[in-house]
């Protein structure tokens, strides 16, 4: 017979092996939602991500369809207790569908130290998210803001004209989160050695 105390140590081994291996899925898991997401976006159109190719984002043929007026709306925020702040400098823009439009924004850096930013673009209503086509955008690249920088970006965009009518106001949002704070730990600047 087997001792009780041995069989207890042998299956606290295999719990804390499952546990750990757990672990290690969990964190290589949320290592893969970022890259999972950008492919589901562009997949789906969803969160504005759609034709992130310049090329592909002014086809030959569109046209400025002058008989229908839309209303942009530009929204941007960082999370509460951030380092960082973004806001767009006219709020509100009318364009018509077809029409190639420039909206900019200002990111600040409010903290002594440097930080890398990124934009995170959501689109409303959903429908629209599959309409609008960003030539460029500051939001396909990190941000890197100096100590107390204040740097003026942009974002280059049209809305396909095939966009339905019954759709007259979208709505462009960005949230910028500082991608040196982690857990709430400042980490290392992964672009210096």
């Amino acid at each position: 017979m087997t001792d009780p105390r041995a069989q207890a140590r042998e299956a606290n081994r295999r719990l804390v092996r499952r546990l750990v291996l757990v672990t290690a899925a969990m964190f290589g898991f949320g290592f893969a939602l970022v890259p999972l997401y950008d492919v589901f976006c562009e997949i789906t159109g969803l969160n504005g991500k759609v034709d992130l190719d310049p090329a592909a984002a002014l086809p030959a043929g569109v046209r400025v369809d002058t008989a229908r007026t839309l209303r942009m709306e530009l929204v941007a925020q960082a999370p509460a207790g951030a380092a960082v702040s973004i806001r767009p400098l006219r709020p509100k823009l009318t364009l018509h569908p077809g029409e190639l439009r420039v909206a900019r924004f200002e990111l600040r850096n409010l903290a002594d130290r440097p930080v890398i930013v990124r934009a995170v673009p959501s689109v409303a209503p959903g429908l629209a998210a599959a309409h609008l086509r960003k030539v460029q955008c500051f939001c396909f690249d990190e941000q890197r803001l100096g100590p107390r920088e204040r740097r003026e970006v942009a974002v280059v965009f049209y809305i396909d004209p095939e966009l339905p009518a019954e759709v007259r106001t979208v709505s462009l949002s960005y949230t910028l989160f500082d991608l040196r704070q982690r857990a709430g730990r400042v980490v290392a600047d992964p672009g210096r050695g």
